[in-house]
């Protein structure tokens, strides 16, 4: 398993429709921040979790599992990526979810000094802002062995949307409390 938090350039994966061998796993942890945004934070706990005990399982029925953090640094980091919501795992290359859903995020919103809605879950019937470890696990053996309910999107035109754009316009002109202009 390896864990990286850095860029990666997204052109070096595909997405399942173009997995030939069939044996490689890419797990994608796409986020915006990890240091005060309760939902990233423990999403990224919880997918820790998840990884640590699918891996083993994995490689031992052959499959080659990477596992990449990757924050959405940037506005160009974020259309690299087809960033369409944070919190967002992909399994190579799909969400898996099958749509997005999102409500008012607080400490993103307290992060860019706008309004911003983040992702929620939906599992069972019930919302989450966290997803249950179960779900995540269900979906990623889900992409992995059966057909993921998440469409590919190969092919189709990519837009930052607007909810992302003013989160970036606005962390960049924000100033810390320090003084200074924030991260």
């Amino acid at each position: 398993m390896t864990t990286e938090n850095q860029s990666v350039d997204k052109c070096s994966f595909s997405c399942g429709c173009n997995n030939q061998s069939g044996k490689k796993v890419l797990v994608e942890y796409l986020y915006l921040d990890l240091n005060s945004c309760d939902r990233c934070i423990g999403t990224d706990k919880i997918l820790d979790e998840v990884m640590t005990e699918l891996t083993p399982a994995l490689q031992l029925a052959g499959y080659n599992v990477e596992y990449n953090n990757i924050e959405m640094e940037t506005m160009e980091i974020a259309k690299q990526f087809e960033f369409l919501s944070s919190p967002t795992i992909r399994v190579n290359g799909q969400d898996i979810c099958a749509s997005v859903e999102e409500n008012s995020c607080g400490c993103c919103s307290e992060i860019s000094g706008t309004d911003v809605a983040c992702r929620v879950f939906e599992y069972n019937g019930e919302t989450y802002e966290v997803p249950p470890k179960e779900m995540i696990a269900n979906d990623i053996l889900r992409s992995v062995f059966g057909k993921n309910e998440a469409s590919c999107s190969c092919g189709s035109k990519y837009e930052l949307p607007e909810n992302l754009k003013e989160f970036f316009g606005g962390r960049a002109g924000k100033k810390c409390s320090c003084g200074d202009k924030c991260c």
